[in-house]
């Protein structure tokens, strides 16, 4: 099995942090009688969005584009962006929590634990302290945290772990990729995305239509791309300004590539339709990418005993050492992989051949990297359990054509799951029942 990368969590303003936490209670508050009905913004399946969970998410969102200095969208328009990602983000919470999908406080504090090391503090509790000095509701951060894993989940579940890339797909991007102009260049992109309703009557087209329009005639008008992105971007980097940073131009939709031909630095696009959405791009920068000709690879093999609702970490760890104490003693490492590993590697006693950086998740690859051909690595904790690592040895090599290939396949990958990620949303949306009260529609 090879190890991909889990998730990161970045932090993109610590003031936001509490929104989520505020709205994943209000199943909590629709079963408490002190509840003013009245109060209700919206009824999402068997939960409610409160007029007060609705004005504290606005609030934030209003300190995060000042803290930006992003001009304010008219109220209407954000209230109506923000209500809608709190119906979805609730959406996705009540599917996961049917599914048996959940995330416990042990893999929610090995996760807090990354966040306070990747924002350079030395413990946990420096970084809750830190937090407290900026108003934040440690407890609320912590919710808001245990929703972002639910949703990367999420989607890694329901929507990449069924993405297939066939060889035909491959050849053809390769195909392509060789006979445009300016493969190797970057982009650096805004973007803002209005969706189409699944199935959607063409009046329900037309209004979609309308709606970028609208965004697009404003743009015309002089006003900021992150103002009209917060107003009307239907992407979940709407309310961030709509930044999508910088991008291969090989591995954007096709779409985008036809029109970026034509943009220069700071320009817009017309309004472009897709299957599914109309999106408006702006060009921010460009730049040519740097294509490393050599990489060194490392050949590994491990052995791993996983975490697991049966088996607990502490177990896990102990069954581990003792693996690691027979081989110490001159046990032989392939042989107790094949016997003990829980990888699907085992019956190659653990050997994952050569790994290219990235490949491995970063506490793997961090240990792999620190040893020396033959050495063998204490016990390295990761999201999947305990890990023995052994390096069998290392070499530097050309970009081969398998490579290649699987940059064209990641390619691939990345822009066809995020068309498929807002088609499941979309889907999920519609199966809502979803009753406005007290909320601008």
């Amino acid at each position: 099995m090879r190890y991909i990368q889990f998730f990161t969590i970045l932090l993109c303003s610590i003031g936001m942090a509490a929104a989520h936490a505020a709205m994943s209670q209000s199943q909590a508050d629709t079963q408490n009688s002190s509840v003013d009905l009245d109060q209700i913004s919206v009824v999402v399946n068997d939960d409610v969005i409160t007029r007060h969970e609705l004005d504290t998410y606005l609030e934030k969102i209003r300190q995060q584009l000042k803290k930006q200095g992003t001009p304010l969208p008219a109220a209407k328009e954000l209230e109506k962006q923000v209500l809608e990602r709190m119906i979805i983000d609730m959406i996705q919470l009540q599917f996961a929590k049917e599914s048996g999908l959940r995330v416990d406080d042990a893999q929610l504090d090995k996760a807090l634990n990354r966040i306070a090391q990747q924002n350079n503090f030395a413990t946990l509790a420096d970084f809750r302290s830190k937090l407290l000095k900026e108003g934040v509701d440690f407890k609320k951060f912590r919710e808001e945290i245990r929703s972002e894993i639910i949703f990367s989940r999420l989607r890694e579940r329901e929507v990449d772990s069924k993405l297939v890339v066939s060889e035909n797909e491959i050849d053809n991007y390769l195909a392509m990729q060789n006979k445009q102009p300016g493969k190797s260049e970057e982009v650096e992109l805004a973007h803002i995305l209005v969706q189409v309703p699944e199935q959607a009557s063409a009046a329900k087209i037309n209004e979609s239509k309308q709606r970028a329009d609208q965004a697009w005639a404003q743009l015309q008008g002089g006003a900021q791309f992150a103002q009209v992105a917060a107003g009307f971007s239907d992407a979940k980097d709407g309310l961030q300004g709509g930044s999508l940073g910088w991008r291969p131009l090989d591995r954007l939709p096709t779409i985008f590539q036809d029109a970026l031909q034509h943009m220069q630095q700071g320009e817009i696009s017309a309004v472009l339709r897709s299957p599914n959405a109309f999106h408006i791009i702006k060009l921010l920068d460009k730049r040519n990418k740097d294509t490393p000709v050599v990489i060194t690879q490392t050949h590994v093999r491990h052995i791993l005993i996983k975490t697991s609702d049966l088996t607990s970490d502490s177990e896990a760890k102990n069954r581990l050492t003792e693996i690691k104490r027979r081989i110490d003693g001159g046990a032989d490492f392939a042989e107790q992989a094949k016997l003990y590993s829980e990888d699907g590697s085992a019956a190659q006693g653990g050997d994952l051949g050569w790994m290219s950086p990235g490949a491995l998740v970063p506490e793997f690859e961090k240990a792999m990297n620190a040893l020396k051909p033959g050495q063998i690595s204490g016990l390295v904790q990761s999201d999947f359990g305990w890990h023995l690592i052994q390096v069998i040895a290392r070499r530097n090599t050309d970009v081969s054509v398998e490579q290649k290939r699987q940059q064209a396949s990641m390619a691939i990958r990345s822009f066809k799951a995020d068309e498929a990620y807002q088609e499941w949303l979309r889907q999920l949306r519609d199966r809502a029942f979803v009753e406005y009260r007290n909320a601008n529609q």
